[in-house]
């Protein structure tokens, strides 16, 4: 009897998704541009046969256009010769779930817009922003023009589905509405590229079926070729991806194929209906300290047991929108953002202007929202760009249909009303939860929050930093960025303290007798651009105004108060670098980096050349001013860091006989 081999065959689809934070610095672009970008699009454009899909959130892709015209043209040619599939997705990488309906729309199609005029190809697969699935997205996306979405295969795990059975696509639908899902395995986002090349190919090519309908697919981040630590000296200099690509073409068993012709030569493999998820490490990250670290010493217990494999799909952590909720900074962005999506939407055609949709787009951007071994909440210049967007936004809102001088809203759904006093120059939020101090303090000519900062809490990864814990890669092939554990900056225990006070401006302390007052401000009064509020008991009062630029405080004392501190938390962007200083009296006293202390100060002012203005502090009588930055710690995939968050000024006055009036303003 003859023995008929059957040949085995697997479809590689094999995706990477190329993204900056809309605010990143130039030489950050420039520098992954020249270590990643380029080295990988010259090393693809080599292998015309290796067809692969490529996303680039929009507002890389403007900079990438103006800056590097030669390589986009190069891109080009690779798309209409056929190697190259463009997937679509937000404009500004916006977690589609956590965005109003009417601004998925227009995030998805701005995308695609500018893939057919810069490329001439319409996409019809979609990169969802870290993965994050909701199936509330799914009508949004099919309106769109977008025919499937690529998920990770823990989400299809956590729905009941076996790994062996994640060969093809799967489809889902909302309210009658169908869209299909194609699984990333996690396999592959381990090997690729960190396993040799040969082990890589060799892996793939296991995959392989008789039937040859099968696919294996690879969707992820192209900044692990070559940006991601050791990287770019693995896949290019000692050519991974060239080996790779070379071992995949000459393989008899994987062919790459593009997603959108694998989906439709085959057919589903049935319906699914996923959870809110995301992929597994973000489950991790985005809970609060202690649940996640029950939530890692249970992974750790199933992976000594050597069940974690076959439990983790049951192992769920949190969801990506428990970062809105864990950061009350991150909530409040998110909560300004949708009121102004709202007045957006609420004015008449005629008053719309282009700039405004952008803005509104760049506001919604991933990044300063979340915080894990990446994401940018912890990174001042990160967040600076969603709030320059809503400032500048907010004043073209003012000019097309004005608001009131004063505003009580809880704008932030947390039970806490927040007054929004706003004159068309300044504008300052002041929240009602007992400490009244300034929440918000925004400058429209600067297009700038000097209330964005962020405060110091508890971490799950502060275990790490405690106990000195070592990363857990060993074998061939280098370590990913999720492996590492490395300090950039030395930590000490007070760097890890959470703060017991808001990181906000105004914010007070006094004694009495060499004693502490407890204070707890209330609402009294409330007129047009006026507000007051009282401590009863300690027969103190405080008034905010606005004048022009400036907002003015009073305080009105009454026996109660002996010695008064005032803390000032403020975001200056030059940070502690060279372009942010200190002018008291007409001279230089030294940098926003440095601490200080100052007696006798009626007058200081901070010179920022990042924000290309200068705030000046007055106070109606001497004070004395502690001045420090403001700190926190955090992870990257660089490893632990200390970073900037504000200027602290504490504003000392002994003995106050009646009343202070401070005003803070530009110059």
């Amino acid at each position: 009897m003859t023995t008929v081999s059957v040949a085995k065959k697997v479809s590689l689809l094999f995706g990477v998704h190329a993204h900056q934070p809309a605010g990143n610095f130039d030489e950050v672009l420039d520098d992954a541009h020249a270590r990643c970008y380029k080295p990988y699009l010259d090393t693809l454009y080599r292998y015309p046969e290796f067809k692969f899909a490529l996303h680039f959130s929009g507002w890389l892709l403007d900079y990438l256009l103006r800056a590097y015209p030669a390589d986009m043209d190069r891109l080009r040619e690779m798309v209409l010769r056929g190697q190259v599939e463009l997937f679509g997705g937000g404009d500004t990488e916006p977690v589609l779930a956590s965005i109003p309906e009417c601004d998925r729309r227009t995030q998805l199609a701005a995308l695609s817009d500018r893939l057919a005029q810069a490329f001439g190809q319409r996409p019809s697969g979609a990169w969802l922003t870290e993965r994050v699935w909701e199936s509330s997205v799914v009508t949004c996306l099919a309106d769109s023009g977008i025919e499937y979405v690529t998920v990770d295969d823990y989400h299809f795990l956590c729905a009941g589905k076996n790994t062996a059975d994640l060969t093809g696509y799967f489809s889902t639908e909302e309210g009658g509405v169908a869209l299909d899902l194609f699984p990333i395995s996690e396999a592959l986002r381990y090997r690729f590229p960190f396993s040799p090349a040969p082990d890589a190919v060799r892996f793939a090519e296991s995959l392989a079926t008789a039937d040859g309908a099968v696919a294996a697919v690879y969707f992820d981040d192209i900044e692990k070729f070559g940006i991601w630590p050791e990287t770019h000296e693995w896949v290019y200099g000692k050519k991974w991806l060239e080996q790779f690509i070379e071992g995949v073409l000459g393989s008899a068993t994987v062919g790459t194929a593009h997603f959108r012709d694998h989906h439709r030569a085959q057919r589903t493999r049935g319906m699914v209906y996923l959870p809110a998820t995301s992929y597994i490490e973000m489950n991790e990250w985005s809970l609060p300290p202690q649940q996640a670290h029950d939530w890692a010493d249970l992974v750790a217990q199933e992976k000594a047991a050597n069940r974690y494999e076959s439990r983790k799909p049951f192992i769920r952590g949190g969801i990506w929108r428990n970062f809105i909720s864990r950061y009350a900074e991150s909530n409040w962005m998110h909560k300004r953002v949708l009121g102004l999506s709202d007045r957006l939407a609420e004015l008449p055609a005629r008053k719309l202007k282009r700039r405004m949709r952008e803005l509104l787009h760049l506001a919604q951007a991933n990044d300063a929202y979340w915080h894990g071994l990446f994401g940018g909440l912890y990174l001042p210049h990160l967040r600076r760009s969603v709030w320059s967007a809503i400032v500048e936004l907010e004043a073209l809102l003012d000019r097309a249909k004005r608001r009131g001088a004063i505003e009580a809203i809880d704008r932030d759904l947390d039970g806490r009303v927040e007054v929004f006093l706003v004159n068309g120059s300044v504008q300052a939020v002041i929240r009602d939860d007992g400490w009244g101090a300034i929440h918000e303090l925004d400058l429209y000519r600067l297009r700038h929050n000097f209330g964005d900062t962020l405060a110091r809490r508890e971490e799950h990864y502060y275990r790490k930093i405690v106990h000195g814990a070592q990363g857990a890669h060993s074998g061939e092939g280098i370590a990913s960025a999720h492996d590492r554990i490395n300090f950039r900056h030395p930590i000490s225990p007070d760097d890890l303290a959470a703060d017991v006070r808001p990181r906000a401006i105004m914010v007070d302390r006094a004694w009495r007798d060499g004693a502490e007052v407890r204070l707890e401000y209330a609402l009294k009064q409330a007129s047009a651009g006026r507000l007051t509020l009282a401590v009863a008991d300690a027969g103190l009062s405080k008034t905010y105004s606005l004048n022009g630029e400036e907002v003015i405080v009073e305080y009105a004392f009454g026996d109660g108060v002996a010695v008064l501190e005032t803390e000032l938390n403020l975001a200056m962007p030059s940070c502690d670098g060279v372009l942010g200083r200190y002018l008291l009296g007409g001279e230089v006293p030294g940098g926003f980096g440095q601490m200080h202390r100052w007696n006798g100060v009626t007058e200081l002012a901070l010179e920022d050349g990042v924000l290309g203005g200068r705030l000046v502090l007055r106070v109606s009588q001497p004070v004395a001013i502690d001045a420090a930055p403001h700190h926190t710690v955090s992870q990257s995939e660089n490893g632990f860091e200390k970073i900037m968050q504000a200027v602290t000024l504490r504003l000392v006055t002994p003995r106050p006989v009646s009343a202070l009036r401070i005003s803070l303003g530009a110059a």
